[in-house]
């Protein structure tokens, strides 16, 4: 399920949104301020950001500068009152993908972040590797040291979000926040039974292990790892 990350101050436009949004199949989290969605945009838990300028403390068009100062690259959305052209040029300039003025039909935003979504998968890497282990996103194809690998769709959620952090820990929650979009209550043993099986399909005996786990962190995707529990 697509997951969007909501960034607007303004907590009844926010329901309305979320509601909205949720009701086309969209699962969102939404957040108040720019303290808020700063952790939330770069925990690499969601497909795409819909960010309003008038944030209190720090605007929008400041922590959109600064998210893609640190290498977030997941589409940014903004949402703003301003409509003169040096605005545009600015929330633009400054790492937004699109730029929506208010008051606006909700229609109309659907398609913004449908185009938006599109764009993100036709730039996306046509094969995720690592080592011997490759995943090519289109066509959900998996296969390490060439030979195909039969994953379960969680199996394949699992190992695709993992591969997207390679190198990177995802912790628990992520994986249950992303993969299940629930909180990781009651969810632990089913997420081990789901990690058991990819590590015995990814890792049969006698290769070396990709996926590592990080005691009181969650799990990394790499070719060795000097913290595995």
């Amino acid at each position: 399920m697509t997951k969007i990350l909501l960034i607007e101050d303004d907590q009844k436009a926010a329901r309305l949104l979320k509601r909205g949004l949720q009701e086309e199949d969209f699962a969102v989290d939404a957040v108040h301020s720019a303290e808020e969605g700063e952790p939330a945009a770069l925990s690499g838990n969601y497909d795409l950001i819909v960010l309003d300028w008038m944030l209190p403390a720090k605007d929008g068009i400041t922590l959109c500068g600064e998210l893609r100062a640190r290498g977030l690259t997941t589409p940014i959305l903004m949402l703003t009152a301003r409509d003169g052209l040096g605005d545009r040029i600015a929330g633009l300039d400054t790492g937004a993908d699109d730029y929506l003025t208010k008051p606006f039909a909700f229609d109309e935003l659907l398609a913004r972040i449908r185009a938006l979504l599109r764009r993100s998968t036709l730039t996306q890497p046509p094969q995720l590797k690592v080592a011997d282990l490759t995943l090519e996103p289109h066509s959900h194809v998996v296969k390490r040291a060439g030979q195909v690998l039969d994953l379960t769709p969680k199996e394949y959620a699992i190992l695709e979000l993992l591969m997207r952090q390679a190198g990177h820990v995802v912790s628990r929650q992520q994986l249950a926040e992303r993969i299940w979009t629930a909180d990781l209550i009651a969810l632990d043993n089913l997420m081990d039974a789901h990690m058991r099986n990819l590590r015995r399909k990814l890792d049969p005996e006698g290769m070396p292990r990709l996926i590592h786990t990080v005691r009181g962190q969650g799990f990394r995707l790499a070719e060795a790892a000097d913290d595995d529990a």
